[in-house]
């Protein structure tokens, strides 16, 4: 058994891999482009001229303003990205007691799940990839009942990669690669460090004082899952297994460029209007407009005090220099459309392609938030002895268009148009971008069928297809009614799609069926599973909650069996 000095063990935990400390400066480096203010200012990233003083230097550092492109790429990302919030579908955990409150608090810091993936978005678009942590605490509960009664249940944690320290990978029989090992601080707390390692059977968590270089805490515990519960949500992959390419990392230079290009023109603009005056130390001279120099009488003729005049650049071409990076950012981050200084002067065709650009961008990053997050739920199924057979669908295409010049294209076309089938179809495109249902738009049929009655006599809408029949006609399939179809409203006896009054037992080719949504909730589920245990039989459920089904009294049966177990 090898024995460890507390200076050794000190080291141990407190150390990082080569990938760290390889990515480290670079990491913060992109943190400060992105946060901006004092962090970039404390950062230095301005270039020092020679022989500048550092009292020079600090004043440049303080003077210069910087034009945060980072923050605004990333805020324009994220505003497509969850301008429509995900759809979930989550299968046979829907109706888990603790499902409600996780989604409501997921970090058990009040953020709700839109809100955390939003901010995961966020870091792994500043740093290539970001950490989400799936833990438990182990309290010694024996039965589901008892994680219920006090509150248990899993929560999330999200790692930027500055705090993770060290991970592996390994393959497994299979030839899958899986997490291994992973370290991380959990926190920071002035010169102490908690550190959390991961393995596949236990969890170690050590605090360290790094002042005193003593071991305060070490506690190791048993890993429920047999296996690290640990995502990596990545913004773009990159070669290497646990780094992902930064949204950000060629606009930082460039914002750079620009910050130190800004520092010029100041430096310029004081220099052009504060030039410098060169005279003998004897010489007293003010330094105010109108200022009256005193010369010694003994002074050479020769060393007239003088002004020295600045004949640097044109503040014009160091502006223009700055305009062009920003271009350049704009193609980088294919945000140029989207730009209002750059909407002026694209041209419609250049504007579409960078639409499509951004749309694919964005389409990429959707996919890798969609699949960091069903690795999510599976971790989560797994704590809870769930099986994860839901579905997570982020938006695949994101409606990134020019509307103004839309809608003008729309407006000219409806005044060439003559068919009233066209007329219709350009208002409900109006209506989309409106957002409004085309569906309330007045039915207007081009050709109309006049004439035809009911048996008792009653008239038979205009509007209404030739196809229209009694739904028992041998043409009609088996089933199909206006009573059933998606389009009828019952209390009104309307049919939505051709805008006309119908009746139930009519049919149409443009029957659609419609989706019945279940009436169970958590809520109601918690009453059914009371009215088993009082021992009412399915039918005096089914008359107490009206729209429940024997299909969801087994189901709320079978999650009460399951949880007290």
């Amino acid at each position: 058994m090898i024995i460890q000095t507390i200076e050794e063990q000190i080291s141990q935990v407190t150390s990082a891999n080569l990938l760290y400390t390889e990515y480290y400066s670079r990491w913060k480096y992109l943190l400060a482009s992105y946060l901006g203010g004092d962090e970039y200012r404390v950062g230095a990233y301005l270039t020092r001229y020679q022989l500048e003083t550092p009292a020079e230097y600090q004043a440049r550092l303080i003077s210069t303003p910087l034009e945060n492109h980072c923050a605004s790429v990333i805020s324009v990302y994220n505003s497509f990205l969850f301008r429509t919030e995900p759809t979930r579908e989550y299968g046979s955990i829907e109706y888990a007691p603790e499902l409600a409150d996780f989604i409501a608090d997921t970090d058990f810091d009040g953020r709700d799940l839109d809100s955390f993936f939003k901010e995961v978005s966020q870091w792994s678009a500043v740093f290539g990839h970001a950490w989400i942590i799936v833990a438990k605490a182990n309290v010694g509960a024996t039965t589901r009942a008892d994680e219920l009664s006090q509150g248990v249940r899993p929560y999330l944690s999200l790692i930027t990669p500055l705090m993770v320290l060290d991970w592996t990978y390994s393959r497994d029989r299979t030839g899958r690669l899986e997490l291994t090992y992973l370290k991380y601080l959990e926190e920071i707390n002035d010169t102490v460090r908690t550190v959390k390692e991961w393995y596949p059977d236990r969890v170690k968590t050590t605090q360290v004082n790094l002042r005193d270089r003593t071991i305060t805490f070490e506690f190791t515990e048993e890993n429920q899952l047999g296996y690290i519960p640990a995502v990596c949500a990545y913004h773009r992959r990159s070669t290497v297994r646990g780094i992902g390419i930064s949204a950000i990392s060629d606009i930082a230079d460039a914002q750079r460029f620009i910050y130190n290009n800004t520092s010029e023109v100041e430096q310029s603009i004081r220099l052009d209007s504060h030039p410098s005056l060169v005279k003998t130390p004897e010489t007293q001279a003010g330094s105010g407009a109108g200022s009256i120099i005193h010369m010694p009488d003994n002074l050479d003729g020769t060393l007239k005090p003088y002004l020295l005049e600045y004949s640097g650049g044109e503040i014009k071409s160091i502006y223009e220099s700055i305009n062009h990076m920003i271009g350049a950012i704009d193609k980088m981050a294919n945000t140029g459309a989207v730009r209002a200084s750059e909407s002026r002067t694209m041209s419609g065709v250049a504007m579409e392609t960078e639409f499509q650009l951004l749309n694919a961008r964005l389409s990429e990053m959707a996919d890798n938030l969609e699949l960091a997050e069903e690795q999510m739920w599976k971790i989560w199924a797994d704590y809870q002895g769930y099986t994860w057979d839901g579905e997570i669908d982020y938006p695949g295409s994101f409606n990134i268009r020019d509307t103004g010049a839309e809608v003008a294209q729309l407006v000219q076309a409806r005044g060439a148009a003559t068919d009233p089938v066209v007329l219709r179809k350009i208002d409900e495109h109006l209506l989309e971008w409106m957002d409004e249902d085309y569906v309330d738009l007045p039915f207007i049929d081009p050709n109309p069928q006049p004439g035809r009655t009911y048996a008792d006599g009653e008239a038979i809408a205009d509007s209404l297809p030739a196809a229209y029949q009694l739904a028992t006609n041998a043409e009609v399939p088996p089933g199909q009614n206006c009573g059933n179809c998606a389009y009828y409203k019952p209390g009104e006896l309307y049919c939505t799609k051709f805008d006309a009054p119908v009746r139930a037992v009519y049919w149409c080719a443009k029957w659609e069926s419609y989706e019945e949504v279940s009436m169970m909730t958590a809520e109601i589920m918690v009453q059914i599973q009371e009215m088993i245990m009082n021992g009412m039989t399915n039918d005096e459920i089914m008359n107490q909650l009206p729209g429940i089904t024997v299909d969801d009294i087994a189901l709320a049966a079978a999650n009460a069996a399951r949880d007290n177990n």
